[in-house]
């Protein structure tokens, strides 16, 4: 398509293309000029090739170029392009492989998307038909284990978490702090663009696995377990400091009354999913698992598939104004179980080893009254969510 319109609508909209390439000169010059067809904003990442890549490029000195002496990685690539494109005016990259997987004369639908855009914070991955045969199974599986833990993270399920051809919005990444630089940077890119409020969406694109010229550079066991060590970091961020902060900016912008009102009251969720939820919160809010409330619970409520910001909210029965009223009636609870009568303190427990009999009866009393108000409280809520439902439904009728 070399249609001088197109072109020029890829320049207003601040677009350039950028193609990382290591050691792929079989495919680099098919993949150059089809990218040509569509737009001469074009930065080319070197990535330190040790064939035929150098000599190949002398033939498009007229873009622009970043060689690297020695390999990097593909996330270093990236990020150097990203830097210079921002220092060339542009705002947003589409990045294409040059292995030859995909189709250059995909682009347009890159920037169909955008243009059509309200919010244009966008990030567009495109989604590979992953059940193709000729699709490494290995690939597949990979990919399948990306979005997974994507979900995991963002709460946002897409199709294909892997592809390389996609469209950044680089300039609301300002904020973005990276630190990954091989193949790992394309899944801490997505998940921390998803974090700073990008909508990332997957749009559907062709894609070629010719096992006779596709070089790959992935590193089954290396990359593997850099990937597995970058999510296990992003979960642990998730859940102890994503899923609480939007929850506060959620209940900030609403206030208390309008958040239980619509998040809670009025969310579309079950009468006895919205109620477990709540005696889940309850549950871990009260127990004496001090520090871990809001990864157990988060980690909880997605494995049970009950409703994390109504469980959320309801763990943080355990605010500090709270506290002295639940350790006491936590340590009156365990000594009814146990028939004593002791009574709790801490400067006691701290000093004399034989008074850590008193933490036991904290400990015990304390999941004796989790259980005990959650329980209570979820049937109370239920038979609430259940009155409330059947009143929405006679109105509507």
């Amino acid at each position: 398509m070399n249609n001088p319109l197109f072109h020029q609508k890829i320049t207003d909209l601040n677009v350039c293309v950028l193609i990382p390439t290591y050691n792929n000169s079989l495919t680099l010059k098919r993949v150059v000029d089809g990218v040509l067809c569509y737009t001469s904003n074009i930065i080319i990442i070197n990535d330190g090739a040790t064939d035929a890549t150098s000599n190949i490029l002398e033939e498009y000195s007229n873009l622009e170029q970043i060689h690297f002496t020695k390999n990097k990685g593909k996330g270093q690539a990236l990020r150097a392009g990203f830097k210079h494109a921002k220092s060339l005016g542009y705002e947003y990259v589409i990045t294409i492989d040059s292995d030859g997987q995909h189709f250059p004369k995909d682009i347009p639908i890159f920037i169909a998307e955008l243009e059509q855009a309200q919010n244009k914070n966008l990030l567009l991955i495109g989604a590979r038909n992953m059940n193709q045969e000729s699709v490494p199974k290995k690939s597949s599986f990979g990919n399948k284990f990306s979005n997974f833990w994507f979900w995991v993270e963002t709460g946002i399920k897409l199709q294909d978490t892997q592809s390389g051809f996609r469209l950044y919005p680089i300039n609301h990444f300002k904020n973005l702090k990276f630190y990954t630089t091989k193949f790992e940077f394309e899944i801490e890119v997505i998940v921390k663009a998803a974090w700073n409020d990008s909508e990332v969406k997957n749009i559907p694109i062709q894609v070629l696995y010719d096992e006779t010229e596709r070089v790959s550079h992935f590193r089954p066991f290396k990359d593997f377990t850099r990937i597995s060590i970058l999510n296990t970091w992003l979960v642990i961020l998730t859940f102890l400091y994503i899923k609480p902060r939007n929850f506060y900016r959620k209940f900030k912008k609403k206030g208390f009354k309008r958040f239980i009102i619509e998040d809670v009251i009025k969310n579309n969720d079950s009468p006895l999913k919205k109620a477990s939820s709540i005696a889940l919160g309850v549950f871990i809010g009260i127990s004496p698992l001090w520090g871990f409330h809001t990864i157990l619970v988060l980690s909880l409520a997605l494995i049970l598939k009950l409703n994390k910001t109504i469980a959320f909210t309801f763990s943080n029965v355990s605010l500090p104004p709270f506290i002295p009223f639940i350790v006491f009636g936590s340590f009156q609870m365990g000594n009814l179980l146990l028939g004593q009568n002791s009574t709790f303190n801490i400067p006691e427990i701290i000093a004399d080893f034989e008074a850590l009999k008193q933490l036991k009866i904290y400990i015990i009393g304390s999941f004796a009254l989790a259980a005990t108000v959650a329980v209570t409280l979820g049937l109370l809520s239920y038979f609430l969510f259940l009155i409330f439902k059947k009143k929405v439904i006679a109105i509507n009728e």
